[in-house]
């Protein structure tokens, strides 16, 4: 039994670990991968839209082991219910997000700058019923594994981003 209890300490201890700054508008606030010795790559997913002010929400896992998925679920949840507070949806502007290897000074790590807009989340599908995320993640994956060139990937990403 103690050997139980134990055991689960180092893991309650690691999963404590996490960083998670306040949603601060972007405009008066620093990314956390400005001056950082491991540099993000920024994806831009959206255009900011007339009249609102964008935030940024920034989440790091606690360990190398955290699945950047996870990481990213959890900063997106956070901005969707900081716009639900005042019965918006949260519209994606950016994504920066720390390219692996996740070793220590390099979690997994996201900033999403985003805003606020009136009316139900909406999310544009291509035929296949794919996300417009879902497809650039897919392609980013492609990038980072080598399997495309950057390039094909800033041609691939401007065409998922120009459709309706």
């Amino acid at each position: 039994m103690r050997a139980a209890l134990l055991s689960g300490i180092p893991v309650a201890i690691l999963l404590g670990c996490a960083v998670s700054a306040p949603i601060s508008p972007a405009n008066s606030s620093k990314s956390k991968f400005d001056g950082a010795v491991y540099k993000g790559e920024t994806v831009t997913t959206g255009a900011p839209t007339s009249g609102n002010e964008a935030y940024r929400v920034f989440i790091q896992g606690a360990s190398g082991f955290v699945a950047i998925g996870a990481v990213r679920d959890e900063a997106e949840q956070r901005a969707k219910e900081f716009c639900g507070r005042t019965a918006k949806s949260m519209h994606s502007l950016s994504e920066t997000t720390a390219a692996p290897p996740y070793i220590l000074g390099n979690y997994p790590r996201i900033e999403i700058v985003f805003d606020c807009v009136a009316g139900p989340a909406t999310v544009t599908q291509n035929p296949t019923g794919e996300s417009k995320y879902a497809r650039l993640a897919e392609a980013k994956k492609l990038l980072d594994e080598g399997t495309i060139t950057r390039e094909e990937f800033d041609r691939e990403k401007t065409k998922i981003l120009n459709q309706p």
